[in-house]
């Protein structure tokens, strides 16, 4: 079985190929801005590189968000439109739980944490041992995530690619796909039309929207 996993919820591009639970190529590269540009293409050069063509792939796994609202439109897009084309199996995870897993280091408790501005987090609280949360994702503030780490007894890490003022151990997310896609490979799939993005919030147009109808 080969698995083509994709992840473009930030401003770097984490996709890679897996054949028989090991990876066998990857790209970890921060694109900015230029994300929509150049995903496929580096897909394709992966592709090429190893020799592998779309029909090899057996199974897709997408990490649906949180995160850049662009950004995960564009990864849906792509795993979407390759799993219904090619009818091969698609599996969803979220942003913050493969942070989580690829944490380094003894800690009993992984926070992967994304910064959502204005003194907010898309944040969640993982047990590292069990491989579970504790606290499921949500869109909390940086007061009442503390609130919450404060009450707890364990070592604590923070995984996250933004700059943070925390009192914990923090981390650059790097990936371990090949740890993410062998805990989650098993997982039921799902129809790629029924794939939703995870914002975990709602856009600031759609916050508007729904204040203007509260104020009717």
């Amino acid at each position: 079985m080969i698995t083509l996993y994709l992840d473009t919820t930030s401003s770097f591009l984490y996709t890679a190929i897996i054949e028989n639970d090991s990876v066998i190529a990857e790209i970890k590269e921060e694109l900015g801005n230029n994300l929509s540009e150049y995903t496929l293409p580096r897909i394709e050069e992966m592709f090429s590189v190893k020799g592998i063509q779309p029909d090899d792939i057996g199974k897709i796994i997408v990490v649906n968000g949180p995160g850049s609202f662009t950004g995960i439109r564009i990864g849906l897009t792509i795993a979407k439109t390759f799993a219904w084309a090619k009818n091969i199996p698609i599996i969803p995870i979220s942003s913050l739980e493969a942070m989580a897993i690829s944490i380094d280091g003894d800690y009993d408790y992984a926070v992967p944490a994304i910064d959502a501005r204005r003194g907010c987090l898309y944040t969640s609280i993982y047990d590292v041992k069990n491989n579970s949360f504790i606290m499921d994702e949500k869109y909390v503030s940086n007061d009442t995530l503390n609130a919450v780490l404060d009450s707890m007894i364990g070592k604590i890490g923070f995984v996250t690619n933004d700059v943070l003022d925390v009192k914990y151990d923090v981390q650059p997310y790097d990936p371990k796909i090949e740890k993410i896609v062998s805990l989650v490979k098993d997982r039921d799939s799902v129809n790629p039309h029924s794939i939703d993005a995870n914002y975990l919030k709602m856009t600031e147009a759609e916050e508007k929207k729904m204040s203007e109808k509260e104020n009717d």
